[in-house]
């Protein structure tokens, strides 16, 4: 392993700030989800009033639907700025504490991160940007690393294949934050150029990652499986207070506050495991030209990103039209 857990934990406590301001945010999403769904289930009740007992249930549960629906469609519409004041700022104060640069407390540490992402990426929308090129990217690094396994006349490969599809879930699903952890800490004069190049020691480091991302794995699942359990008997007391044919709702309340959970501790530990590996593992590196080639002949994302990186205009902070 190239991270320590020990260390992980110590990044958690030296960045509480950061930790305290996620908890409020995605518990305050859970909650947001659990009071719209239930106003929404409440008004399709007192609405089933002017029907029979199946009227009453069904328009409860649309009710609670559609609260649960319009709640998702706001979040959706929200996403770019939690990544961009949240996340970003995270993985900022992270990066500085891996490499032993003295950092505030309290709210300073928060201004301080936001100081920091405002000067890699001035607008959020070209944060946004990279981020979902860069996910689109990711894609093709795993669909390549697939097809390098299966063609490996390896008796029982499929169902090796298997373990390592769960384990690239892991690796994909926070491997973007790796890369703008790249990009806040090398810090480049051209985004766009700076993404590729980061994808591109991420796909040659293939391998270590994966090993890395295994032990993270099997963490992470058995923290979320028992946050799961815990979260069950909460979640159906919820339910009870929702009136009507809501009896579902509990897994889905259960699984709702595991996220939150998930989002607001579990995602930061996992992640700062991963940069330390990918610092380690990546350092004094340069981005290989047959990668480079293997990435342009499989993703046009990646291509896009090229795109971009030729027109971007030194010093503009924004993103292209």
């Amino acid at each position: 392993m190239q991270f320590s857990f020990a260390r992980s934990f110590e990044i958690m406590r030296r960045t509480a700030p950061f930790i305290v301001l996620r908890v409020l945010v995605y518990f305050g999403i859970a909650v947001a989800y659990v009071l719209v769904t239930g106003t929404g289930a409440g008004i399709g009740w007192g609405v089933g009033a002017f029907g029979d007992a199946d009227f009453r249930a069904t328009s409860t549960f649309w009710g609670g639907a559609i609260g649960f629906g319009a709640t998702a469609a706001v979040l959706y519409f929200l996403r770019e700025y939690i990544l961009y004041i949240v996340k970003a700022g995270h993985i900022a104060v992270m990066v500085e504490m891996i490499d032993d640069r003295p950092l505030p407390g309290g709210k300073g540490q928060i201004a301080h991160a936001q100081d920091i992402v405002k000067d890699r990426f001035a607008q959020a929308n070209l944060l946004f940007a990279l981020d979902q090129i860069i996910k689109g990217v990711i894609g093709a690094i795993t669909g390549l690393v697939r097809g390098l396994a299966s063609i490996l006349p390896i008796p029982g490969v499929d169902g090796l294949m298997r373990v390592v599809r769960a384990f690239l879930r892991v690796a994909v699903g926070l491997i973007d934050e790796v890369i703008l952890a790249h990009l806040i800490r090398q810090n480049p004069d051209n985004p766009w150029s700076g993404a590729r190049d980061a994808l591109v020691l991420y796909g040659q480091n293939a391998r270590p990652m994966l090993a890395n991302a295994a032990w993270i794995t099997l963490v992470s699942y058995a923290l979320a499986f028992v946050v799961f359990l815990v979260m069950l008997a909460p979640a159906a007391a919820v339910v009870y207070l929702i009136p009507g044919g809501w009896s579902a709702g509990g897994f889905v309340f259960a699984i709702l506050f595991a996220w939150a959970v998930k989002a607001a501790l579990i995602e930061p530990f996992a992640l700062a495991c991963l940069l330390q590996a990918f610092f380690k593992v990546t350092d004094g590196q340069t981005p290989e030209p047959e990668w480079t080639a293997r990435l342009d002949g499989a993703s046009n994302k990646f291509k896009e990103l090229g795109t971009r990186a030729a027109n971007w205009a030194g010093g503009n902070r924004g993103v292209e039209s």
